[in-house]
């Protein structure tokens, strides 16, 4: 009796538990039936990507993926990746290069002083033992005779003068790899402008060499001309017109400003750090002469210390070793190569600004000029003047723009 009592309580739970879970089973059902099947087309899938790719391509070139992931966008980006490298070993080396100017001034200038020291006291020890007369003599010819292989060394390739030239190319390589990032996000990157980029980084390769052997850049050359680091200007491609215009944003007002610039550009700013560079050139070549013949002259003297009964071997080896060091603390201390460098490249900056502005002005085509607008500003900027001082600097008579320069930034 009491087992089917339970029998029955059992099976009428079971009931009323898959009657509880069919029951939600219903309820799940009918809200999954609550969303809707989208409703295709009638046109395949593949007629609608064909569709939706080709919109893209005609339409909205410059945000679709093909354009981002084109191969001329991976060749700028990888172009890009060299210049980051490029930046990275002049920047190590210049720093290596400045380093080596330090070192070899103080150890120079060292030993120049040690043996003219040693030579004074070889003529106190003239009276005395003959053994340490030869000793101090010996030893200060050599240190004069090292001195001076430094020297010649030292003054072939100039270190600060190095180093500077690092100091650029690290600077120009910046100013590439800004222009590069610039390209990519305004512009539709073509196969001119990969090769153009290829042509830049070149140009700045053959113009701030790494090694020094062979391929080192002349440092007392003949004839001072401004530095170049760009390739041949090629005319302007076809651009966009930003104000809607023909123009350009150009007007007779703005070419006119752009002609007077390059006018005071060459008959003032290069010309002045030209005259400059020449100045400063000239004085490096004395002192670059002038301290290995001190420490000869002061070596000759200690070869002579105690041979004969005169006294001049003895003021010879000291005056003149310690005007080698005065020489070339001036030379090396004052880096005189490195201010000669600094001129030289400012006015090769004025000279790209030159053929720059000569460029966009003489082509005939408004549209394959720069925008006026913008590049009036460049212009402005690169000079250190306001639009409001370069427009009144072109406005002036001739007798006043020659009293002042176009650049007032260096």
């Amino acid at each position: 009796m009491e087992t089917s009592l339970i029998s029955n309580k059992v099976s009428s739970f079971c009931y009323s538990h898959t009657r509880a879970i069919s029951a939600r089973n219903k309820v799940q059902k009918i809200q999954v039936t609550k969303f809707s099947i989208p409703k295709f087309h009638s046109r395949s899938l593949v007629a609608e990507l064909n569709y939706l790719n080709n919109y893209t391509r005609n339409d909205v070139p410059h945000n679709s993926k093909i354009n981002k992931n084109s191969k001329e966008v991976v060749k700028l980006h990888l172009i890009m990746e060299i210049v980051s490298d490029r930046i990275e070993m002049h920047k190590n080396i210049g720093i290596q290069r400045d380093n080596w100017n330090g070192l070899l001034l103080s150890s120079v200038n060292m030993m120049t002083l040690s043996a003219s020291s040693m030579v004074g006291l070889a003529a106190v020890a003239s009276a005395g033992a003959e053994s340490s007369l030869l000793a101090l003599k010996v030893s200060s010819t050599i240190l004069y005779m090292a001195a001076t292989g430094l020297l010649l060394f030292m003054n072939k390739v100039q270190p600060s003068q190095l180093a500077e030239e690092q100091r650029n190319a690290v600077r120009f390589f910046k100013q590439l790899q800004g222009e590069f990032r610039t390209r990519l996000a305004l512009e539709n990157v073509n196969e001119d402008d990969v090769n153009e980029a290829m042509e830049k980084v070149l140009a700045l390769d053959k113009a701030f060499p790494l090694p020094l052997l062979g391929s080192m850049l002349e440092k007392f050359p003949r004839t001072v001309k401004p530095a170049v680091w760009w390739p041949r200007m090629k005319k302007p491609k076809h651009q966009r017109d930003l104000q809607g215009k023909n123009n350009n944003g150009w007007n007779i007002r703005l070419e006119e400003e752009m002609k007077k610039i390059v006018k005071v550009l060459k008959n003032k700013d290069i010309e002045n750090y030209l005259k400059l560079s020449k100045r400063v050139l000239k004085f490096n070549k004395i002192l670059s002469y002038s301290g290995p013949i001190f420490t000869c002259f002061a070596a000759f003297g200690s070869v002579f210390l105690g041979s004969v009964n005169a006294s001049w071997p003895v003021m010879l080896g000291i005056i003149c070793g310690a005007m080698a060091s005065v020489v070339n603390t001036i030379e090396h201390g004052g880096q005189v190569g490195m201010v000669f460098e600094f001129y030289r490249s400012t006015s090769g900056l004025f000279k790209l600004m030159e053929e720059t502005i000569e460029l966009n002005v003489n082509e005939e085509d408004y549209c394959k000029r720069e925008n006026g607008e913008l590049f009036e500003i460049k212009v402005a900027l690169q000079l250190g003047r306001s639009l409001s001082e370069l427009r009144q600097f072109s406005n002036d008579d001739d007798d006043n723009a020659c009293e002042e320069f176009a650049n007032k930034l260096f």
